[in-house]
């Protein structure tokens, strides 16, 4: 029988695929790695999205930005994430799993601390909001060498499962901070207090105090307890890459391809997560008795997050290619179901616009499970943990495209309608890339 002999924190002779091995050493260790980690990831997601439930009360305490300058802050974390995620792409077969994880949640310290401290201060400047919400992209970028490393760790006939378990329970974390923060802002834990005024149009409707600062220090004591887990409970597979090795997934066209389908995917999850509640503030809030967009934002993360840990085994079993088919097709009556409610007169299409964007949350969430168990079975296991890095940097420039370009479209038409129509079209191109490469019968990467 194999043994794993530990050489400080890497793991020798390691072979997860080989049954009698994964059965009497590697199964512990994989799934306690995949337990810390997966923690680790839901800090990472809530302290990235935090910035879009903050960003809606800042005018309420004060604050005087306008609509494009609330979309441009709830813009920076996703570019950030993109950008640091293309960096983390490279890291795992370089420094290993331990030394990652552990530095990469204790950063996410930062921008919890920033934003406490620059919320309770009325002097604080619209550059220093964007900065800081620049930082909270920490941890977006920190799914780019988490995922790649739980891959390493699982069998090929279980990396659907373990990846899409790791996923959506990371992804719960946007639904977490969106559902905690309304609620935890009204309690007295650190600081004074802000007055909060909340206006439809012109006139008064609320007053209240609340404590905006606790949105960003509640994650603080979770963060040091994730990092102190990570140096503990880790270690690192004698998988190594230099950064030049790696860039052979660049000449494979299916690289490409998978990016694509998972910009339909995760990049529509994380972009509609970090515009939902500035959505619904300007397109419904505005009438009488409109919704409260924080009461119903995070209904669409945490349906997505639910459904794309689910939807891991169900990959599994039906395959990958097959799954996100249901995913484009869905994605795209979804888009154009929203069109048609996006440029309301009142509040009697409000209904139909909450079902359309949640139903875009749900194929969103399958489809990103789905393109996690194809990327798997298309490449060997160093260019598999590169490509799902890669694809997942590319996606994490949703939040940033999604924000920019739905400000830019609501302050020139009035409204968001024209965006469903684009994305409507992009989710059409790659339901036929898909279906192509992946799907037909006699496809060149059946998955």
């Amino acid at each position: 029988m194999s043994t794993v002999l530990e050489r400080n924190e890497t793991l020798a002779d390691w072979k997860p695929n080989e049954t009698e091995f994964w059965e009497a050493t590697a199964k512990p260790i994989a799934w306690k790695t995949l337990w810390i980690t997966t923690f680790c990831l839901i800090l990472s997601f809530a302290t990235w999205f935090m910035v879009s439930a903050i960003v809606v009360k800042l005018t309420g305490i004060g604050f005087r930005f306008d609509k494009q300058q609330l979309f441009w802050l709830n813009a920076m974390p996703g570019l950030a994430a993109g950008t640091l995620r293309i960096v983390h792409t490279f890291l795992i077969p370089i420094f290993g799993t331990r030394k990652i994880v552990f530095i990469s949640t204790l950063l996410l310290a930062i921008p919890c601390i920033g934003w406490g401290l620059a919320v309770t201060n009325p002097g604080t400047s619209y550059g220093t909001f964007l900065v800081l919400a620049f930082l909270a992209g920490l941890g977006g970028g920190n799914f780019s060498s988490f995922m790649p490393s739980t891959s390493l760790f699982f069998p090929k006939r279980l990396q659907g499962t373990a990846l899409g378990i790791q996923a959506g329970l990371g992804n719960f974390g946007v639904s977490v901070a969106q559902f905690l923060i309304p609620a935890i802002i009204g309690v007295a834990l650190v600081g004074s207090s802000q007055a909060f005024v909340e206006k439809k149009g012109d006139v008064v409707v609320k007053e209240s105090q609340i404590y905006l600062q606790n949105a960003a220090f509640i994650w603080l004591p979770f963060v040091l307890a994730g990092a102190v887990a990570a140096w503990f409970g880790l270690k690192r597979v004698p998988v190594v890459a230099n950064f030049r090795e790696q860039l052979d997934i660049f000449r494979d066209k299916h690289t490409w391809l998978m990016t694509s389908l998972y910009i339909m995917t995760f990049g529509s999850f994380s972009g509609y997560a970090a515009v939902f509640p500035l959505l619904i503030k300007e397109t419904y809030g505005k009438f009488p008795g409109g919704p409260d967009a924080l009461k119903y934002a995070f209904l669409g993360p945490l349906i997505g997050a639910t459904i794309r840990a689910a939807f891991g085994p169900v990959a599994d079993k039906w395959g990958g290619a097959r799954v996100t088919m249901i995913s484009g097709i869905g994605l795209l009556a979804c888009a154009i179901g929203a069109a048609q409610f996006a440029q309301p007169t009142g509040l009697e299409s409000w209904g139909g616009f909450l079902w359309c964007m949640l139903g875009l949350f749900l194929f969103s969430g399958i489809g990103n499970a789905s393109t996690f168990k194809q990327m798997p079975m298309i490449f060997p296991p160093r260019q598999a943990g590169g490509v799902i890095g890669w694809t997942s940097a590319i996606a994490a420039y949703g939040p940033f495209v999604f924000s920019v370009a739905f400000g830019a479209i609501i302050a020139r038409t009035g409204s968001g309608k024209d965006f469903f129509f684009w994305a409507a079209g992009f989710y059409a191109i790659n339901i036929v890339i898909n279906w192509w490469f992946y799907t037909r019968k006699g496809a060149e990467k059946p998955c």
